[in-house]
């Protein structure tokens, strides 16, 4: 049986025995607050847990190493979202020790895509189109300056209201300690000049 069979079964179980009761709520954080954090699988209960957060808390968005890779992509749109439409007052971007994009090289993802079909035409069409797939696909050195980075990102993003606290952590994935890196208490309504470097 699939991985997929496998869900749907569980599923219509799952409704049929109305397990969804307990998680019932709003689409409105309680804690009104945005977390950008990794995709981890170590993440996925353990975060939620070591912060305290119960469903309908947060809003939880995932992507590989918390990282924003543009201003005006799905990420940034996703945190104005949950500030402007649903009520979130702060944000915090958590990563994490141990990520898999600390020293992430584009040549082996790309490798790796070739090896499972992907053609050097189809790798070399994007880059004459202009993208930089290498770029797109580096990782990061320093765990911590990547959480400052993206704080700072979306500190200073134009549309970032200047009273909305953004915060930065690292947690460990083992046993879910967390780091404070930047405390946006301190730097709310003020808007960051520098950001970090990497």
């Amino acid at each position: 049986m699939s991985i997929i069979s496998n869900i749907l079964k569980y599923n219509e179980t799952f409704v049929d025995q109305h397990g969804y009761e307990e998680f019932q709520t709003t689409k409105y954080p309680d804690k009104k607050m945005v977390i950008l954090t990794c995709m981890d699988t170590r993440l996925l209960e353990l975060l939620p847990k070591a912060l305290g957060l119960k469903n309908g808390d947060a809003k939880i968005i995932k992507n590989a190493g918390a990282v924003i890779s543009h201003p005006f992509g799905s990420i940034m749109r996703s945190i104005l979202v949950a500030i402007y439409e649903l009520g979130a007052e702060e944000v915090c971007v958590i990563g994490h020790h141990g990520c898999g994009m600390v020293g992430l090289e584009p040549s082996s993802v790309l490798e790796a895509a070739k090896q499972n079909g992907v053609s050097k035409n189809r790798i070399e069409t994007l880059m004459n189109a202009g993208i930089d797939v290498s770029k797109w696909l580096t990782g990061f050195q320093c765990v911590e300056k990547s959480v400052q980075n993206s704080v700072h990102l979306i500190k200073n993003h134009p549309l970032m209201p200047d009273k909305i606290a953004v915060h930065g952590m690292v947690i460990c994935p083992e046993t879910g300690k967390l780091d404070l890196i930047v405390d946006g208490y301190n730097h709310a309504n003020a808007k960051e000049t520098e950001p970090a470097s990497m």
